[in-house]
């Protein structure tokens, strides 16, 4: 049975759990492998809405066992508030697994992340300031904190005294806020250990030996490609690898054992934060697709920027994670426009890019080039079937699908579980 990655193709939100609603009857796991609880999953289940943040969506999924790989970063608290709202709802959390070697997000990263962001002023990067980039840091630079250390108070207390030495002086001499003392942590971290030794495991091994049962395991990313630390648009990123590869490092399952990749992309595009966005609208049609797609974060509530589909960044998605499958999600916010403008190619400063600029600059000063598509004004809420769609949204469909570097197999009619037409199979 397969190992199936699904990826945003975009700069995040895509709604990346309608794939793996789309699944979910044939998935025995689901592995988050990378970022932390900075951005969110929105899934609704009958008249139900849940907005899930650091867990895998598939834990709405009854006899599918969620997994938190070792490139997360984890807020043990947040893990556990989660954990609690969801199983007042009658949700089954039991089934959770937490790599061991997955890195712990302290109160020293979050107070980091937010007083450096406001440091930089004009230079922001928009993070979500919940101390994943600092919690990243650590483990690059070796002094990060991960799930087993809370299992011994001698290494935990060590590691806690190094990361915090270099920090408090940051704190008190660079920002002017106070030291954070290492017993205020370790006492902290340590009144976890007990409710989560139960979860943890060598989740690596686990999913091997799954796969090697014929278990079906998929790996939900966190953000989207380009959002990604060495792929997406630099600086303005996450602090891990968002795109297929990720799904290896951060999961301790090799890449031949991967066999599908699924991206997930809006029928338009936002993002989220400050960085390059050719196809943004500064306009009423910006407000339009804001509003009518309710584009405001899971995470931050904060209103998404907006732009129409941009076809070179779908290009390079495909090539990046070696799409294999499109998803496309929200096609019926499209719904009652005469036309829909597509992102073909670029122009900067006078020459056609018909792939994206290698050169940050380049992209930064990018024009989009449009193709307009004739729009549709019937409601395709109802759509199970590519023929149940009408013409004008099947030629759109068609037209990405030619323009995109992968086949397009689903496409997303509306916010249930179901509402979605499937064009070929996933599995």
């Amino acid at each position: 049975m397969p190992a199936i990655v699904i990826i945003g193709a975009q700069w995040g939100d895509e709604g990346k759990g309608k794939a793996t609603d789309l699944l979910a009857d044939r998935i025995d796991y689901v592995v988050k492998f990378n970022g932390g609880n900075n951005a969110g999953h929105t899934v609704v289940v009958g008249d139900q809405k849940y907005a899930l943040h650091l867990l895998p969506s598939g834990i709405l999924t009854p006899g599918v066992v969620p997994v938190i790989g070792n490139g997360v970063v984890v807020d043990i608290e947040v893990l556990f508030d989660e954990l609690t709202a969801l199983a007042s709802r009658g949700v089954d959390v039991s089934k959770l697994v937490v790599s061991a070697n997955a890195h712990v997000i302290t109160q020293y990263h979050r107070t980091l992340d937010k007083v450096t962001e406001r440091f930089l002023g004009k230079r922001q990067i928009g993070t979500t300031g919940r101390g994943i980039g600092p919690a990243y840091a650590d483990k690059i630079n070796r002094v990060g904190i991960r799930i087993q250390d809370l299992f011994d108070e001698n290494i935990l207390r060590q590691k806690v005294e190094g990361a915090l030495h270099q920090k408090n002086h940051l704190l008190v001499k660079i920002y002017n806020r106070r030291a954070i003392s290492v017993d205020e942590i370790v006492d902290d971290l340590l009144s976890y250990a007990d409710r989560l030794r139960p979860m943890v495991a060598d989740t690596g091994l686990l999913l091997n030996q799954a796969l090697d049962a014929g278990k079906t395991v998929v790996f939900e990313g966190g953000q989207a490609t380009m959002l990604d630390v060495d792929h997406g648009t630099y600086p303005f990123v996450t602090s891990s690898n968002s795109t297929s590869g990720g799904a290896s490092t951060g999961s301790g399952v090799a890449p031949n054992r991967i066999d599908r990749v699924i991206g997930i992309a809006k029928a338009y595009i936002t993002r989220v934060g400050a960085g390059p966005f050719p196809t943004e609208l500064h306009d009423e049609s910006g407000d339009w697709l804001r509003t009518r797609g309710f584009e405001f974060g899971t995470t931050t509530g904060r209103p998404r920027r907006t732009g129409w589909y941009d076809a070179p960044i779908a290009r390079y998605s495909a090539r990046i994670n070696g799409i294999t499958d499109y998803v496309i999600t929200k096609l019926d916010i499209l719904t009652g426009l005469e036309t829909i403008p597509v992102c073909v190619a670029y122009d900067v400063n006078g020459e056609r890019f018909d792939e994206m600029p290698v050169n940050q600059s380049d992209f930064h000063h990018a024009k989009p080039i449009y193709e307009e598509f004739p729009g549709w004004s019937e409601d395709i809420s109802g759509a199970r079937s590519f023929e149940d769609l009408p013409k004008n949204a099947q030629d759109y469909i068609l037209a990405l699908e030619a323009m995109s570097g992968a086949r397009i197999s689903a496409i997303g009619v509306g916010p249930s579980r179901d509402a979605i037409v499937v064009r070929h199979d996933l599995v």
